[in-house]
C-alpha cells in the first residue's frame, strides 16, 4: 500500500479516535502506530523503531518530571503567597488594578504548568473581588485563558514538550528564542486588562473603600502543612538560579531540573517520609504527563521509521505553491490557530507538525522554525472544546461556554499574532528560508 496513503489513514484514525473520545491519548498513541506498521508491513521492525522513538524522547521525559515536581514543590512551600497576598491588597477596590493584577498573578501561578491548578487557584483568589465589585467576569476568563495559553509554552507546559517531541529536538533550544513573544503576549494583555479596567471604571466607579471580608491574603499553596514561610528567599533564590543556569545552558534542561528538585526536596523535607508524601502528592499529574510523552516515542519512532512521514512530506509538498514554500514556518503559525482549536494538541504535534516540519525542509527551512511556529496558536487552542481546563474555568467562573469562546475569540487571536511577529522579527522563525 502506498506509504503516504497510510500515513495520513493512520493519523486521521488517531486524531478521529481521541477527538471522538473513543480511546485515550496514551493508548491510542501505542495502539495506532502499531496497527498501522503491521499493514505497511514492517512488523519485523517495529520493536527497534519504538525503542528509537522512546530513546529519542527520554530527556524531555524526564525533564518534564522533575519541572512538573520542582514547580509543585515550590507552590507547596508557600514561595508565592506573598506575591498573591501582595497582589490582592494593592488592586483592592480598582476595578482597573484587580484586571491588570488577573494577567500577573495567572502568569506567576502558571508556572507550574497546569492549567486546571492555574484556574482554581486564581479563581479562589480573584473571583470574590469581581463578584463584590460587579465586574464582568468574561474579562477574568479572557485574561486567565489567554495568559495561560502564553505561560503554557515554557518546556515543562505541554505543547512545547509535545513538539520538541515529535520533531525531536531539545526543548530548552526551542523555547528560549519565544521569550521576546511570550513577553509581548503578556504586554498586550496587560494593555487590553488596562483597556477592560477603564470600561469597569466607567461602569462602576473607582472604589476605594477597603472591605474588611475581602480576600486579602490568600495564597496559592493548596497544602498548609507543606507551607516553608522561613526557607521564603531561599526557595526564591533557587528558582532564580535554575532560570539563569537554564538560559546560561551551562547544564541540559533535564539535568537542571533533577538537582533543583533534589535540593528543594534536601533543604525543605528533610524527612523521607515527608518527601514520600510531597511526591505522592503530585504523581498523578506527572504519571499522566510523562507516560503521554513516551508513548509518542512509539507513535513518531513507527511515523519515521517505516518512511511514513517522508511521503507524506512529498505529497504535501506537491500541493503547496512552490512561491509560498519558503514562507512555511510564518505558515505553519497561522495554520496552528485554526488547526489546535478543531484538533486536540496530540493530534496536532504528534500527527500533523512532523509532516509540515518535513515538507518544510523541502524549502530549506529549518525544523526548529516550524516547531516554534506550531507553538503561537495556543491562546486560541485553550478556546477549543476539545480542552478540558477550560470547562472548569467557566464552570468556577459562572459564565457559559460559548459566551466565552465569542468574547474572547478575538482578543486570543490578537495575542497569537502578536507572538507570531514579534517571534519572526525576534528570528524565533524566519520570514522566509
Amino acid at each position: 500500500m502506498n506509504l503516504a496513503l497510510l500515513g495520513f489513514l493512520m493519523v486521521a484514525t488517531f486524531m478521529t479516535l481521541i477527538m471522538t473520545k473513543r480511546m485515550t491519548p496514551l493508548v491510542a498513541l501505542i495502539i495506532i502506530p502499531s496497527m498501522f506498521g503491521v499493514i505497511a508491513g514492517q512488523a519485523a521492525g517495529l520493536g527497534d523503531m519504538m525503542i528509537d522513538g522512546i530513546k529519542n524522547l527520554a530527556p524531555t521525559g524526564v525533564m518534564l518530571l522533575f519541572a512538573i515536581l520542582f514547580f509543585s514543590t515550590m507552590t507547596d512551600t508557600g514561595l508565592f503567597d506573598p506575591l498573591v497576598g501582595r497582589l490582592i491588597k494593592i488592586v483592592h477596590g480598582d476595578p482597573l488594578l484587580i484586571l491588570m493584577g488577573s494577567v500577573v498573578l495567572c502568569a506567576v501561578v502558571s508556572l507550574d504548568g497546569d492549567g486546571s491548578t492555574t484556574y482554581i487557584i486564581t479563581i479562589a483568589a480573584l473571583l470574590p473581588l469581581y463578584k463584590r465589585f460587579d465586574m464582568n467576569r468574561l474579562y477574568l476568563c479572557c485574561l486567565l485563558m489567554v495568559t495561560s495559553g502564553i505561560m503554557n509554552l515554557t518546556p515543562w507546559g505541554g505543547p512545547t514538550a509535545r513538539a520538541a517531541s515529535a520533531l525531536k529536538l531539545d526543548a530548552a533550544t526551542l523555547f528560549l528564542p519565544l521569550i521576546p513573544g511570550m513577553i509581548a503576549g503578556l504586554a498586550f494583555l496587560i494593555g487590553l486588562a488596562f483597556w477592560f479596567g477603564i470600561k469597569e471604571r466607567r461602569r462602576l466607579g473607582h472604589v476605594h473603600a477597603h472591605q474588611p471580608d475581602a480576600p486579602s491574603d490568600l495564597g496559592v499553596s493548596q497544602y498548609p502543612e507543606a507551607r516553608r514561610p522561613h526557607l521564603r528567599w531561599f526557595n526564591g533564590a533557587l528558582v532564580v538560579a535554575l532560570l539563569v543556569l537554564l538560559v546560561w545552558g551551562i547544564l541540559p534542561l533535564s539535568v537542571l531540573m533533577m538537582i533543583a528538585f533534589a535540593i528543594a526536596m534536601i533543604v525543605n523535607y528533610p524527612g523521607v517520609a515527608q518527601q514520600k508524601e510531597r511526591i505522592a502528592a503530585h504523581a498523578g499529574n506527572v504519571l499522566s504527563v510523562v507516560s503521554l510523552i513516551f508513548a509518542a516515542g512509539i507513535f513518531t519512532g513507527i511515523l519515521g521509521g517505516t518512511g511514513m512521514v517522508e511521503a507524506m512530506s512529498k505529497e504535501v509538498v506537491g500541493i503547496i505553491p512552490p512561491a509560498l514554500g519558503p514562507y512555511m514556518a510564518p505558515i505553519t503559525a497561522l495554520l496552528s490557530m485554526p488547526f489546535t482549536f478543531f484538533i486536540s494538541n496530540d493530534a496536532f504535534y504528534f500527527g500533523m507538525l512532523p509532516i509540515l516540519a518535513e515538507a518544510g525542509a523541502h524549502y530549506g527551512v529549518d525544523p526548529m522554525a516550524i516547531a516554534r511556529a506550531s507553538l503561537m496558536g495556543q491562546p486560541v487552542h485553550l478556546l477549543s472544546p476539545l480542552v478540558p481546563s477550560t470547562y472548569l474555568l467557566v464552570s468556577l467562573s459562572g459564565i457559559d461556554l460559548a459566551d466565552h469562546q465569542r468574547f474572547t475569540l478575538l482578543p486570543a487571536v490578537a495575542v497569537c499574532i502578536v507572538m507570531t511577529l514579534v517571534g519572526m522579527i525576534a528570528l524565533a522563525f524566519p520570514f522566509v528560508a
